[in-house]
């Protein structure tokens, strides 16, 4: 099977199993460009607070700013990042629904909605997906890097292969590991993941010829790293968007035995990958509309995660910012 749809069959059947979210493919480095197949975010005290503050992910930028619900600040002096920069972040934040403008004697302020919430994640569980142990890649050395960082709390090994001794040797002990059947959704814990150190981190780099260049991660370094980790978790899913999916006729909206929607295709008997299967190469394409799918409503029905989170709270304060030039 395919790492895409044992990796979205994976999240379809476990989002059930957990209290937590589920997102796919995020950066879980702090100077390197290791990407963690699937993160889970489980909660913490103030959690439900961090629900209904927004639905969005907070870019990092405006978290480590005094922008807050208080006085409107001017967003070019409040955030410490290169000015061409700002606008972006500005919108990308009134888009998450943290942030409000206001125009006020001629100048863009803004604002936020509500109060941000400190200790709202809980743990941070990596799931690196590797179906086929038999091809296994760069593993080894990803897991290594995962249990030396530390910048998630536990790391996991998904698999659909048959795990023997030999495989357990070549895995850090650290790292727990799934026996996952995709078609059935039959998880079988083979290992459970021993806690990581979420303190000090050492992360390898380049790696020459007798030696690796590394970076030590400071503790304030890896907490700045895991909110925004959880935060890029909280604010995207697992679920491929509406524009992922397939201009073909075959696709149909699947379940698989999960939650869905997943991109379900009769012609070739599976979940596929649109990105990389789909199109007029592959011979069973068929031109026509993508079927209608509504991540958030799914998501939404099966989680903790609310779509709808601070708008009602964002239509009753528009009235309080007129412009006063």
């Amino acid at each position: 099977m395919r790492e895409y749809a044992f990796e979205l069959a994976l999240c379809a059947h476990y989002e059930s199993e957990t209290e937590g979210l589920l997102a796919r493919q995020l950066g879980a480095s702090c100077h390197g460009s290791r990407v963690m197949d699937v993160v889970e975010l489980l909660p913490g005290p103030r959690f439900d607070e961090r629900v209904s503050l927004c639905s969005g992910t907070i870019p990092a930028p405006v978290l480590e700013s005094d922008i807050g619900p208080g006085t409107a600040r001017d967003p070019r002096r409040a955030l410490d990042v290169h000015p061409d920069r700002v606008e972006g972040i500005v919108d990308a934040a009134v888009d998450a629904g943290y942030l409000e403008r206001e125009r006020r004697n001629g100048r863009d302020l803004v604002r936020a909605t509500g109060r941000y919430p400190e200790r709202w994640c809980g743990r941070l569980r990596g799931i690196e997906n590797k179906p086929d142990l038999g091809r296994p890649g760069d593993l080894e050395r990803q897991l290594r890097t995962d249990v030396s960082l530390g910048l998630l709390d536990e790391a996991v090994l998904a698999t659909a292969s048959h795990v023997t001794g030999a495989h357990l040797n070549r895995i850090p002990d650290a790292v727990g590991v799934w026996r996952f059947a995709p078609d059935t959704g039959e998880r079988e814990v083979v290992r459970e993941p021993t806690p990581l150190d979420v303190e000090w981190g050492v992360e390898p780099l380049d790696e020459h010829p007798g030696r690796t260049d590394i970076a030590v991660v400071s503790p304030a370094e890896k907490r700045r790293a895991r909110r925004r980790l959880a935060e890029r978790a909280f604010g995207k899913g697992w679920r491929p968007a509406a524009e992922a999916w397939p201009d073909c006729a075959r696709i149909e909206v699947g379940e698989r035995g999960g939650t869905g929607p997943l991109p379900d295709c009769p012609w070739k008997g599976r979940v596929v990958d649109p990105a990389g299967e789909c199109g007029p190469a592959c011979g069973g394409f068929v031109s026509g509309a993508a079927p209608p799918v509504d991540a958030a409503s799914a998501r939404a029905d099966a989680t903790a995660w609310d779509p709808d989170a601070g708008e009602r709270r964002r239509q009753t304060g528009l009235g309080r910012f007129a412009d006063s030039e």
